[in-house]
C-alpha cells in the first residue's frame, strides 16, 4: 500500500526527543528516516529507561519506522561521507544547539550549496537568533520560562511542570509541520530552506487565551486547578466514588447538564444564565451544581451525560487508557515485537488517512543495524569499502 511520505528520504541527526518525535511522525507516514547516530554510544534515550531485556523503554517508543547507521561526524572522512549522502535525500533534520553544526563544517548554509534543494530543519531550545540562540534547554526549562507552568497546578498553588513532556513534544509537532510545509513549497519552486523552530518559541505558540487574557485585562494569569478561566461549567466534579470531568461549553449545553442533575431552576436563574454571567456568579454557582453530583457514581454520571450530549469524561489513570475501548477501536494502542525487547504495546498513529494510512512498518532499531545497507543503497558502496570503513572507526 502507497504511503503518504513514501518519495521522501530523510536523514536524522536528532536525539532524545523533540527531533525523534518529529521524524517518527515522519515515518509513520512513509518517509524513510535514516537515524545517524554516534558510534557506540548512540542516541542519548538509548541509556534512558525503564528497560526491557536491556533495551530502553524510552528509546523504542520515540524511534519506529527509522533505519539506525552509525558515523563519527567528528573524523574528515565520516563528515565527507555523510556530503555525499545529503546529495541524495530530500530533508537533514537535526536538534543540535546553533552553532554545532557549523562547527561540524554540515551547516545549512555548506548543505545547501551540496543540495540546493535540501530542506533543513533545526530544532533547538531558543532558535538560531535571538540572545538566547546558544543556550542549552530542556523541556522543563521551557515550560518554565515560556509560561506553561505559570499556569498550571492548583489554584493558589506553585506553579507545576505538565506531566508530559510538552516542551519537546510541541516542538517536534512544529517541526513537521514546517517539513511538510517547505516540501510543498519545494515541489512549487524547486527550491529547498531552512526550518527553524525553537522549543521557547511553540510554548509561546500554544498558550492561546492566556495571552489573550493578559492583554486584554492586564490580569497575570495564574494555576487554577482544572476550572477553565472562561468557560462555566468546564471542570472536575466530585462524584459518590470518584471525580468527573464536565465541559458545557456553551449555554445550550449549560441547560442540559442543569436538566440531567435535576437543577432545571438554575437554567432560568437571572445569575447564570450566560457563560459571562456564570463567570461572574461563579462562586455562588459552583456549590450549586457541585454537591448533587456527589449523589451517583462517575459511571452513572457519565451515561446520564452521554445521553444528554454533554461533553464528559473521567480522569483516567494511564492504565485505564491503555484499556480504553474507544482508545483500542482507533488503535491507538498497538503492540509490537522487538527483536530484543520482545512484545511492548505503545502507542499507535493519531493521523488517520482515508487513502494512504500511516503503518508502523518497523520496530525501532538496534543500534547501527542498518549502517552496511545504507551505504551500499544510498551510495553504491561495496562490502570492501564498508569493511575499510569499518576498520578505520568511521562508525
Amino acid at each position: 500500500m502507497k504511503l503518504a511520505l513514501d518519495n521522501i528520504k530523510i536523514l536524522d541527526l536528532t536525539r532524545v526527543l523533540a527531533g525523534p518525535y518529529a521524524t517518527m511522525i515522519l515515518g509513520d507516514l512513509g518517509a524513510d528516516i535514516i537515524k545517524i547516530e554516534m558510534p557506540v554510544k548512540g542516541d542519548d534515550a538509548r541509556a534512558f529507561g525503564p528497560y526491557l531485556n536491556g533495551e530502553s523503554a524510552y528509546f523504542m517508543s520515540l524511534n519506529r519506522n527509522k533505519r539506525s547507521m552509525t558515523l563519527n561526524l567528528k573524523s574528515e572522512k565520516g563528515k565527507k561521507l555523510f556530503l555525499e549522502m545529503v546529495k541524495k535525500v530530500d530533508v537533514v533534520v537535526e536538534n543540535y544547539r546553533p552553532g554545532t553544526m557549523e562547527k561540524l563544517g554540515i551547516g545549512y548554509d555548506t548543505l545547501l550549496k551540496i543540495n540546493p534543494k535540501l530542506i533543513y530543519a533545526a530544532v533547538s531550545g531558543y532558535g538560531h537568533t535571538g540572545p538566547y540562540s546558544k543556550r542549552a534547554a530542556y523541556d522543563a526549562v521551557v515550560q518554565a520560562m515560556g509560561g506553561l507552568m505559570s499556569i498550571t497546578g492548583e489554584e493558589g498553588g506553585k506553579p507545576v511542570r505538565v506531566g508530559t513532556s510538552i516542551g519537546d513534544i510541541t516542538a517536534g509537532l512544529f517541526a513537521t509541520i514546517g517539513i511538510l510545509a517547505a516540501l510543498n513549497n519545494r515541489n512549487e519552486t524547486g527550491k529547498g530552506q531552512k526550518v527553524d523552530v525553537a522549543m521557547l518559541d511553540c510554548q509561546v505558540a500554544i498558550l492561546e487565551n492566556a495571552i489573550a487574557r493578559y492583554v486584554v485585562t492586564n490580569e497575570v494569569p495564574k494555576p487554577g486547578g482544572n476550572k477553565h478561566p472562561s468557560i462555566v461549567p468546564f471542570e472536575s466534579f466530585e462524584t459518590k466514588d470518584g471525580e468527573i470531568m464536565i465541559a458545557a461549553g456553551n449555554d445550550s449545553l449549560w441547560a442540559k447538564f442543569c436538566k440531567v442533575i435535576g437543577k432545571e431552576e438554575l437554567i432560568e436563574d437571572e445569575r447564570f444564565k450566560t457563560n459571562p454571567l456564570r463567570n461572574k456568579n461563579y462562586d455562588e454557582l459552583r456549590p450549586l451544581i457541585a454537591e448533587p453530583m456527589k449523589n451517583r457514581t462517575t459511571k452513572e454520571w457519565q451515561d446520564m451525560l452521554d445521553d444528554s450530549g454533554v461533553p464528559n469524561g473521567p480522569i483516567n489513570t494511564i492504565d485505564k487508557v491503555i484499556e480504553d475501548p474507544q482508545v483500542i477501536a482507533r488503535k491507538m494502542i498497538v503492540e509490537v515485537e522487538h527483536p530484543i525487547a520482545g512484545k511492548l504495546k505503545t502507542p499507535g498513529i493519531p493521523i488517520k488517512l482515508s487513502d494512504t494510512p500511516g503503518k508502523i512498518r518497523n520496530v525501532s532499531p538496534i543500534l547501527g543495524e542498518h549502517t552496511a545497507e545504507i551505504l551500499k543503497e544510498i551510495l553504491e558502496y561495496d562490502n570492501e569499502k564498508i569493511e575499510e570503513l569499518k576498520r578505520e572507526n568511521i562508525f
